[in-house]
């Protein structure tokens, strides 16, 4: 069975297994804990983890926060930033083609009082970084939160002008990049409009239940402030407590690490693979076949496509012994796609759409099974 699901997680790679494992195993020790060896060296593996995790991004150490993952990342930003500065007004703007978590994070705040821009995007499922700036301008809010690379259809919003933009405005800026690290290059030390970033373990072949929040402090190095989601013992630089999970730690401190290494041969065997798998597509499927997702500007090799006159689960269904693809986001598969509602697709269409999510593990002689289908 060939795998096609990678945004929703990736096969853990063996490398990340074997520098986790003995942190499951000989040392098990509580980073939190004091002077003997086994802590201390919990205490050096999560250091290790975090400069990997900072080098692959472009920040300082401390600025790299562990949390679960990026679900559990957007809900302490978006919440902590809301209660931490109510001086700021109660103004937030994001998108109407967010992950579950920013949405949900977002409609919690309007049920408290806070009001909520939802921006319209194009076909593409991005934002107009012009009318942006004009609603930025008109109602100056407290936390603006866009996603970087859509999970659904690989779009990449205009991140760095929307940074700028919001730099020149003083407004806090959070951007979910989960879909994107090891797949697109930036360096946040050269984005200063970015305050907070997402990421999620798992898509980049790490531990599932890991995840980091980037808190960027101030350009005078004084730290960011940020109500706690989870308070406790003040780990985390008080910004996340509880005992740390070392292993999964470690293993996202190793995936970051190859993912630093690898990311010019991934780009470049991901948009490979991508094309190769698109003229499969098109032999096999032909006029039935359209795809939603743009030519350019996306994350490299992410598809979504319709089948026209193809119930899009019965597809799945039937042939999940031969490949395993999805109808869009595993975190809201049980409701139609926000993401394709935003971008205009009719019910029916939404019912013929599928995700493709290719990984630099993939063959192209693997994708050939596209043709039995």
């Amino acid at each position: 069975m060939l795998y096609l699901d990678n945004s929703a997680t990736t096969r853990i790679y063996d490398e990340v297994l074997e520098a986790l494992l003995p942190f499951l195993k000989e040392e098990y020790g509580n980073p939190s804990s004091k002077y003997y060896l086994l802590a201390e060296n919990a205490k050096k593996a999560i250091s290790t983890a975090r400069e990997k995790v900072a080098e692959l991004v472009g920040c300082d150490p401390e600025e790299v926060i562990f949390t679960s993952g990026a679900t559990e990342s957007n809900n302490m930003i978006i919440k902590g930033v809301a209660d931490q500065y109510p001086e700021k007004g109660n103004h937030i703007i994001t998108s109407k083609v967010e992950h579950p978590s920013v949405i949900e994070s977002c409609k919690h705040l309007e049920s408290k009082g806070y009001k909520v821009t939802y921006l319209d995007v194009d076909l593409f499922g991005r934002i107009q970084p012009e009318k942006f700036e004009q609603t930025v301008r008109n109602n100056p809010p407290l936390l603006v939160s866009l996603i970087w690379g859509n999970n659904e259809l690989g779009s990449l919003n205009e991140v760095e002008q929307i940074a700028a933009i919001c730099k020149n405005h003083n407004v806090l800026f959070h951007t979910d990049a989960t879909q994107i690290i090891g797949k697109v290059k930036f360096n946040l030390s050269l984005i200063p409009g970015i305050r907070f970033l997402s990421i999620s373990g798992h898509k980049i072949h790490a531990p599932k239940g890991v995840g980091v929040a980037i808190i960027r402090k101030h350009d005078i190095g004084k730290k960011t402030q940020l109500t706690p989601l989870i308070h406790g013992g003040g780990q985390e630089d008080n910004y996340r407590s509880g005992t740390l999970a070392v292993h999964n730690i470690v293993g996202l401190g190793k995936a970051a690490e190859i993912a630093m290494r690898e990311i010019d041969n991934t780009i470049n065997k991901l948009l490979v693979l991508e094309a190769f798998c698109k003229e499969l597509l098109v032999m096999k499927f032909g006029e039935q076949l359209i795809f939603n997702s743009d030519t350019g500007n996306k994350i490299p090799g992410l598809l979504n496509l319709m089948i026209t006159g193809v119930n899009n689960q019965r597809f799945i269904i039937k042939h999940a012994e031969k490949i395993a693809i999805s109808t869009g986001s595993a975190c809201s598969s049980a409701k139609p796609s926000e993401v394709l509602i935003a971008i205009g697709k009719s019910d029916q269409e939404i019912r013929s759409t599928l995700r493709i999510t290719l990984s630099p593990d993939i063959e192209l002689s693997d994708l050939k099974v596209i043709l039995d289908l």
